[in-house]
């Protein structure tokens, strides 16, 4: 039994159908339709939990099922971490939002398979995208993990969720030597996104808050 049967299995055993469960859920019905014929190859973090909490199981036993028989592999095998929630972060044009370092926050719990060599790190957070300027590769909704870094440590090409002058959002990074210059730049496929340019002069109104290391993507918007 693969992963897929496996969760169509537990949707029926526990009383639901796909259609009821994505009404509870709020993840759509073609999305866990494709979860279930795809053995949940590519299947977002976000919706796996949301499923995850109607059908009353943990994530580790859709992520770990034992393909021989078809149960859950021991819990052993699957390690878990909390990651705090900050809530949405712009994807789009700079926006004021709460800062990253309040104390009062939700927590994901996310497999440390998914997180792979950052499993360990314990300077992780967790935001919502809200916005398009990314949406090439990071769709307004999905669920990104960031490292804390600070800004030497950032390579060119690196996606940064930093504030400037107390607003936040989340683009590519890249350094502009020749004109003392820090680049933030869209990846969207809307045109009136545009890249924010920071003079290496008023970097004291810039930081960088993180740097993404892991982000979900649901294929069936």
């Amino acid at each position: 039994m693969n992963r897929g049967e496996y969760l169509e299995k537990i949707i029926f055993d526990k009383g639901h159908t796909v259609a009821s469960l994505s009404k509870e859920s709020g993840v759509p019905y073609t999305t866990i339709k494709s979860m279930i014929e795809r053995d949940l190859k590519n299947a977002s973090i976000d919706n796996v939990l949301k499923i995850c909490n109607v059908l009353g199981i943990r994530a580790d036993d859709l992520a770990n099922v034992d393909v021989m028989t078809g149960a859950p592999a021991p819990y052993y095998t699957l390690s878990t971490k909390e990651i705090p929630y900050y809530g949405d972060i712009s994807a789009g044009n700079l926006l004021n939002v709460e800062a990253v370092t309040y104390k009062e926050v939700d927590y994901l719990l996310i497999t440390e398979q998914i997180l792979g060599k950052y499993s360990t790190n314990k300077d992780l957070f967790a935001m919502k995208a809200n916005g398009e300027s990314m949406n090439k590769i990071i769709p307004n909704g999905s669920i990104v993990i960031a490292k804390r870094v600070n800004v030497e440590e950032l390579k060119d090409e690196d996606i940064v969720i930093f504030s400037y002058d107390g607003e936040y959002s989340m683009k590519r990074f890249r350094r502009d030597l020749e004109d003392e210059v820090i680049i933030f730049s869209p990846e969207s496929t809307d045109r009136k996104f545009r890249d924010l340019v920071v003079p290496f002069d008023t970097q004291n109104d810039l930081i960088i808050h993180g740097k993404v290391v892991v982000y979900s993507v649901t294929l069936d918007q």
